[in-house]
């Protein structure tokens, strides 16, 4: 099943209207990367996975499998999007009916997928030296930034938190990349917000840091406003919030920005989930 959602070619805001699919999808693999975190892998058309950009996500229609009967859709960042494989990746915690549903899903299962949803990351000319920041499922959002700035030829500085080791994610990937890794864990005692703010002052120091990219944390939000107020450095966030239709119509996901002087309502679903790091607003 293949139903076009939205038109393409408009523009919102300076940025353009994603075009929006609702498909159902062929389940290539679903296993487990570590002992928290599964990751999902659909086959999907080129001409979908064209359209998609680092930090959008898909609204998940969770089967009903193993007795569960989740009812809402549940949004998923991208993972990861190869339109030469035909592959969609999402990695996902198991935390709820949704989530356990999804765990069920076998090779060759079918998937509802609605997407992709909403407003991705930019990566400008002058952005040349970028630092990424995130801890958790959090670098599952960002993974696909490191693919995109593989692609532009920019240096990548990947910033990767956990609670202890075993959890850390996505360094391999990073690593494969180019991106140079700076791990950090709660059990080493590394991942202090004043030991990251140390860690980040060193580089502005030395070859110096064009923009700053995040996830969710309102601790990182928080310090990388911050340090990026203190040294005029530029910014994106993707931010995590509850969501229904992921469409922008039902106003679920709304919360508040500062616009200069003034604070706005805006729907991460549609309006984000990617902000300026700068405009966000700890929640």
């Amino acid at each position: 099943m293949t139903n076009a959602l939205t038109k393409p070619a408009s523009a919102i805001g300076g940025r353009a209207e994603p075009v929006v699919f609702e498909r159902e999808l062929t389940v290539l693999a679903n296993d487990p990367v570590n002992g928290e975190y599964m990751r999902l892998v659909l086959e999907a058309p080129r001409g979908l996975l064209e359209l998609c950009r680092a930090g959008q996500f898909f609204n998940l229609l969770c089967p009903a499998l193993g007795g569960e009967t989740p009812y809402l859709r549940r949004p998923m960042s991208i993972y990861g999007f190869y339109p030469d494989k035909g592959e969609l990746h999402f990695l996902y915690k198991v935390t709820g009916a949704g989530t356990r549903a999804l765990a069920r899903l076998r090779e060759g299962d079918a998937l509802n997928v609605m997407g992709p949803l909403g407003q991705g990351f930019r990566i400008d000319d002058d952005w040349q030296r970028l630092v990424l920041v995130a801890r958790g499922v959090g670098l599952a959002t960002l993974a696909p930034l490191a693919l995109e700035a593989n692609r532009l030829g920019r240096h990548l500085t990947a910033i990767c938190s956990a609670r202890h080791p075993d959890v850390l994610m996505s360094i391999d990937y990073f690593r494969e990349l180019g991106a140079t890794i700076v791990p950090v864990t709660d059990t080493e005692g590394t991942s202090s917000i004043a030991h990251l703010e140390t860690l980040i002052e060193e580089m502005i120091a030395g070859e110096g840091v064009d923009a700053f990219y995040t996830c969710g944390s309102n601790r990182l939000l928080t310090l990388l406003q911050t340090i990026g107020k203190r040294h005029g450095i530029p910014g994106e966030i993707a931010l995590e919030q509850q969501m229904a239709c992921g469409l922008g119509m039902c106003h679920c996901c709304v919360r508040p920005f500062r616009k200069g002087q003034k604070t706005v309502q805006l729907r991460v679903c549609r309006e984000g989930p990617v902000f300026d790091i700068q405009e966000a607003m700890p929640w």
